[in-house]
């Protein structure tokens, strides 16, 4: 591999995208335009982050004022009342209360708090990840409603909260781990109704790379969410470092980077994706900054690291970032669909996974200069 590449620290690289996305976008017009939607808070969750790297007012306004458009002097906002991933963008309104005191933004994480209670559940009692796929839990509703019910326990005092992220996260690790992998599958259908679902398990046939990164992601930021001596801190512990392990076996040796569908890198079809490689990469860096994993996977992490910059990003003629090859949003089933999805170039899924990876890495890169 070229030494040369990836010479930059990870923080260049977050502000290049960040920049170019925000030159491009007006905060009415990130798309969905004028929607409270988890593309936007997956990125404005980066952009914050790069705040707090950095120091930078703008990103901090820019985030602030896509709040600011969505809710009213009352803490009032339209969103979608019957799945998951409208709750993900509540994560931004943690950071703008704690800087601003602004009581519209706890009105407003209150409103997002109430979808849990009216959600519909599985037999065990698991969110449906949308009432369009009944008795259905993906992998993805891990991030869309666990890190922001254990910030909102946090804030308000709701040690309910605690228990309700705990208890969906064993049900998804129940039913979606493969034990010959240690990979867990995209989607679980407990009705077992879906095309997809296999007939004893209920599993959809595939490792789908982004939506086990949205839960390696999730893992590695709800731990410390938990009080410090709750028992679940250990499971989750143990839960990312396995996670990890199975992840690492499947790494494309000569990129770094993971494949769209992870276990299936020989076939000619499948492809390196962005997004994926981002939130394990993510994961790996705070896990190593936490101490939940061994320092020996930074080696795997600068090989991940120097592949994605040469492989997946260019600079255009007009200084604008490009990181390539995001898969849009996905449902669940089988390999062909998969991996027939359309690729992306700074699709916001990618463009928020990238921003974080790199913030993290940047933490763990000046800790070991140290």
């Amino acid at each position: 591999m070229d030494q040369s590449i990836a010479v930059k620290s990870p923080l260049t690289y977050a502000e290049a995208l960040a920049k170019t996305i925000m030159n491009t976008y007006t905060v009415e017009e990130l798309p969905p335009a004028n929607r409270w939607h988890y593309h936007q808070g997956v990125f404005l969750c980066g952009v914050l982050r790069l705040w707090e790297a950095t120091g930078q007012k703008r990103y901090f306004e820019y985030a602030k004022a896509y709040a600011d458009l969505l809710i009213d002097d009352y803490g009032n906002l339209l969103f979608r009342r019957d799945e998951l991933d409208a709750i993900q963008a509540g994560l931004i309104l943690f950071p703008l209360y704690e800087h601003t005191k602004d009581e519209r933004y706890v009105n407003a994480a209150k409103r997002l708090r109430g979808l849990y209670g009216t959600l519909n559940r599985t037999s065990e009692q698991g969110f449906w990840h949308k009432d369009g796929y009944p008795y259905q839990m993906w992998l993805d509703g891990l991030y869309m409603g666990g890190p922001f019910a254990l910030k909102y326990a946090n804030l308000k005092q709701e040690p309910e909260l605690f228990d309700q992220v705990v208890l969906q996260e064993s049900l998804m690790r129940k039913h979606t781990k493969d034990s010959k992998t240690g990979l867990f599958y995209h989607a679980w259908d407990e009705a077992k109704k879906m095309p997809w679902a296999n007939e004893e398990t209920g599993c959809s046939p595939e490792f789908w790379a982004r939506s086990i990164g949205w839960y390696v992601m999730s893992l590695a930021d709800m731990i410390e969410e938990l009080p410090k001596k709750h028992p679940n801190r250990h499971v989750w512990k143990k839960t990312l470092q396995d996670m990890i392990k199975s992840i690492c076996r499947y790494q494309d040796k000569e990129t770094g980077l993971w494949y769209q569908i992870v276990d299936k890198g020989d076939r000619s079809d499948n492809w390196l994706e962005s997004s994926g490689s981002c939130l394990y990469m993510y994961a790996i860096a705070k896990g190593i900054n936490k101490g939940y994993l061994d320092r020996a996977y930074e080696t795997t992490l600068l090989k991940a690291y120097q592949g994605l910059i040469q492989h997946k990003t260019e600079t255009a003629e007009d200084g604008a970032f490009l990181v390539k090859d995001i898969c849009v949003g996905t449902s669940a089933g089988f390999y062909d669909y998969y991996v027939s999805r359309e690729r992306s170039t700074n699709d916001l899924h990618g463009a928020g996974a990238f921003i974080l990876a790199m913030t993290e890495l940047e933490t763990l890169f000046r800790s070991a200069e140290k």
